[in-house]
């Protein structure tokens, strides 16, 4: 332990937690006299009026782990005694290179939402995450390049650079942090390659849901500014999974949401097995079967580009005996009523997390699904038992990734598998709820 001092170190100090949060960590043990947060370290340093509140502070938190925002932070006394100017103006500022960057703006006269940003930066390589927050020395925020020379590019080119005439300057750091945590996606952080993070807490969305984008992102854009943006971070995240560039055949510049499947089997059909099939491609926003038509639906998707790549990849698959047509509708949404199924807030759907992984195994129905979240004491055989009544199954292998037991089934034809993944998604083996998806393995 090092020897008492007014000066207390703190670790473990994420880019979430303000100087605000600090102080009012401290300020029951007496006066602060100085703050410094080390950014670049995730650490701060903070001076009492005198040695006995430091003493106080520490005795207490011996006892009561201190957190804030939900994370542990841990407490010490500093080797220094004093806080000199100079540590002060150190503030961790990080010289060494790093894909992510701490930006401070100065003279704020207009706001800067995310958007603004990533307008500022996209230009010199692709941004992957930006985080925002407020500091008492002003409007702060962390943008993650794909590559370090990206984040070098537009700190040489932005560092002191204005955004408007005259005010909101740029003073850019590069950051020690490895990876940003984002959890929404809203005006104050975006995960670029994952857009299907909710816009807030759940419980306080009084958003009108997937199908409109401004409720989807939080944006505050009007317009058709409101639509393409998020329609951008779409690409964004797509390009990103399929490394680097979009599918062939897809062009990402889609803007309808609800599609048209036709050709169905009447007989066997229904709302829940149009959802799993569909769900491989997107988030499902609500379903419905048209009465007077039976063998057509219309399937609302989370957004233009989960709405493509279901046209694209289902395309004349065979389902129960008949081959699908899957084309845009020419309706935008599909109005909520007595006979619509609505799964806008369904657990089900696949793309609330890992949206990136999704998007990399979209592909064609396959002869080859695998499963997931099985029990950890299933058989090969209660695996068979489940699914035999599809179609004639070739092979399967039961296997174990990061301590979860999955599996590869294959059978005889796409349709068979295409009817498996159809009928038995979201069923219950062992009491667990399993999740398949289509293999692009050839063999097993």
């Amino acid at each position: 332990m090092t020897e008492p001092s007014k000066v207390i170190h703190v670790r473990n100090v994420g880019h979430e937690i303000s100087e605000n949060d600090l102080l009012q960590l401290f300020q029951p043990f007496g006066v602060i006299t100085k703050l410094v947060m080390l950014r670049a370290k995730n650490q701060a340093l903070i001076q009492m009026q005198d040695v006995p509140s430091a003493v106080n502070a520490l005795q207490f938190y011996a006892n009561v782990q201190p957190a804030i925002r939900g994370r542990n932070v841990y407490v010490q006394f500093s080797s220094h005694q004093e806080l000199t100017t100079m540590d002060q103006n150190a503030q961790g500022r990080g010289d060494e290179p790093n894909r992510i960057l701490l930006v401070t703006i100065h003279h704020m006269l207009y706001p800067i939402t995310v958007e603004v940003l990533h307008q500022v930066f996209f230009p010199h390589g692709f941004v992957e995450k930006i985080v925002t927050f407020q500091k008492s020395a002003g409007f702060q925020a962390l943008i993650q390049y794909q590559s370090r020379q990206s984040a070098v590019a537009a700190r040489t080119t932005l560092q002191g650079r204005n955004i408007y005439d005259g005010c909101c300057q740029l003073d850019i750091q590069f950051s020690n942090l490895d990876e940003l945590q984002v959890n929404y996606n809203n005006e104050r952080s975006r995960d670029f390659t994952n857009p299907n993070l909710p816009s807030e807490q759940k419980g306080r969305s009084s958003q009108s849901g997937y199908g409109d984008a401004g409720g989807m992102y939080g944006l505050q854009a009007t317009g058709a500014r409101g639509v393409a943006f998020p329609q951008m971070a779409n690409a964004a995240a797509i390009a990103a999974a399929f490394g680097g560039g979009l599918p062939p055949g897809i062009s990402g510049t889609n803007d309808r949401c609800t599609v048209l499947v036709s050709n169905l089997n009447p007989d066997r059909i229904d709302e829940d097995k149009l959802f799993n099939l569909f769900s491989i491609y997107g988030n499902i926003v609500r379903i419905k079967l048209l009465r007077n038509k039976p063998d057509h639906a219309l399937v609302q998707m989370g957004d233009g580009f989960q709405a493509e790549l279901a046209v694209h990849f289902l395309k004349g698959a065979m389902l129960f005996g008949k081959r699908l047509e899957v084309n845009f509708s020419k309706h935008p949404n599909i109005t909520q009523g007595a006979d619509t199924h609505e799964y806008m807030n369904s657990n089900l759907n696949r793309f609330n997390r890992n949206a990136a992984k999704n998007y990399r195994y979209c592909c064609s129905p396959t002869k080859m699904i695998h499963l997931s979240s099985l029990p950890q004491d299933v058989t090969e055989e209660e695996i068979v038992t489940h699914l035999e009544e599809h179609g004639t199954i070739v092979n399967t292998k039961l296997f174990e990734m990061t301590g979860k037991k999955q599996a590869l089934v294959l059978f005889e034809t796409e349709e068979q598998a295409t009817e498996a993944l159809v009928c038995k998604h979201a069923s219950s083996v062992g009491g667990s709820i399993i999740r398949i998806s289509f293999s692009q393995l050839q063999a097993i």
